[in-house]
């Protein structure tokens, strides 16, 4: 069962990192274009929020089972970030111009791209 967790959360965290880099690419580009934000982006943006959280909770499961990361708090500190930031970015994104919600939502991308190799790093 553990090592089942194990390959979830690595391969989750591989798979967070590349989806936030398309991402993070892909609004850049409509941002650069002066293009609004997609539906498909937006809800493309919503599923990395949800598949960042479920992480979360394949993470907590191995802490609760008996593994913690090697570098401890650090770790768990990148992943509460980026489960909260990304849905406070969206709500933030909301609230103004179509070219702000894309500037923004890019940039949460990216800055999450960032905290997942860095909890890589930590694991």
């Amino acid at each position: 069962m553990t090592d089942s967790l194990v390959f979830l959360h690595v391969l989750g965290a591989r798979a967070l990192v590349a989806f936030s880099v398309v991402l993070g690419i892909w609004g850049a580009y409509g941002y650069f274009r002066h293009a609004q934000v997609s539906g498909g982006f937006r809800s493309s943006y919503l599923i990395m929020a949800g598949l960042t959280a479920v992480q979360g909770l394949f993470g907590l499961a191995l802490f609760v089972t008996g593994h913690p990361p090697s570098r401890g708090v650090l770790h768990i500190v990148y992943g509460i970030f980026a489960v909260l930031f990304l849905p406070g970015a969206y709500a933030w994104a909301q609230t103004g111009s179509k070219r702000r919600e894309a500037v923004i939502l890019a940039g949460a991308a990216w800055i999450v791209a960032i905290a997942y190799l860095r909890g890589i790093s930590t694991g």
